[in-house]
């Protein structure tokens, strides 16, 4: 069965991540160890990290990840945003090993005018930087697929294709994909047909083998609107029959799968537990209905 968990808060100390993840009785986590907003992060301790490492141990989550900063962009044009990205992600890297975690997650960045291609190649040059500082390394770097808002990269399967093949270590890069931004991006979903035909999109043009992870989140914004804003299941655009399809797809039974959807309703429930009991609702039904 497929890994749930959610991106979890890590106030008063990463391993609160892990108490709040094992509360919901996750299989995985997702979360930042430093500051999304800031370039600059205090050094970890080495008891911050044995006591991470303790609890994820404990906890027996699988797949931990961590998204790096949203300030980071490994394509853009101006040197000085550029040096100081790859300085941030490389930073970014070392915290995630350090920690033992699985995956990095970052968005591919964004060419701010100089072009699709100048973007994507810039971006190639940098994971290449990054890989050579960070010999080595087991936490592997995920690239995600994005709405395309701006000038945002990743948007199509093609770009994330190109970052793939044209680094000098593909094997220390996979994909993580986002159903909202998907969808936001002009990949249909709705129908089964959609559902088929996306995926094997993706998987002739960047192999389903390099598929590590799932963000998944409805979408408030339309299809095609190329706008990332996050809902939550069935509270969107999307809806929840495209969710019932992807827990239930034989081809990731194994993945973790990672909410990102808002924490409270307008009214103050807590949603995290409402949105994994929907995904585990999913499964539990397919194992009846399978076994009837």
């Amino acid at each position: 069965m497929p890994l749930f968990g959610a991106h979890m808060s890590v106030a008063g100390g990463l391993h609160n991540a892990v108490s709040a993840s094992t509360a919901l009785g996750c299989e995985t986590l997702q979360l930042f160890t430093k500051n999304a907003n800031q370039w600059n992060a205090k050094p970890l301790t080495e008891d911050e990290i044995r006591t991470f490492r303790r609890a994820v141990i404990d906890a027996r989550l699988k797949f931990p990840t961590a998204h790096d900063s949203y300030l980071i962009n490994l394509a853009s044009p101006n040197d000085a945003i550029y040096r100081r990205s790859i300085e941030a992600f490389v930073l970014e890297l070392q915290r995630a090993e350090a920690l033992g975690l699985s995956y990095l997650v970052m968005h591919p960045g964004a060419h701010t005018g100089s072009g699709e291609d100048a973007g994507i190649r810039r971006a190639i040059a940098a994971l290449d930087e990054v890989h050579s500082r960070c010999s080595g390394f087991n936490t592997m770097v995920l690239l995600e697929t994005t709405a395309g808002q701006g000038t945002t990269l990743g948007y199509r399967f093609e770009h994330l294709a190109a970052m793939l093949q044209g680094v000098k270590n593909s094997d220390r890069l996979g994909i993580c994909l986002d159903s909202c931004h998907i969808f936001a991006a002009g990949y249909a979903l709705g129908t089964a047909e959609e559902y088929a035909a996306t995926f094997d999109e993706f998987n002739h043009t960047i192999g389903l083998e390099h598929l590590k992870l799932f963000h998944i989140n409805d979408s408030v914004k339309l299809f095609n609107s190329r706008v990332d804003r996050h809902s939550g299941l069935g509270q969107g655009a999307i809806g929840l029959e495209v969710f019932r399809r992807l827990v239930t797809d034989p081809r990731f039974r194994s993945l973790p799968m990672v909410l990102e959807t808002p924490k409270e309703s307008d009214s103050g429930e807590l949603m995290d537990p409402v949105n994994l009991g929907i995904l585990r609702g999913f499964l539990s039904r397919d194992a009846t209905s399978r076994a009837g």
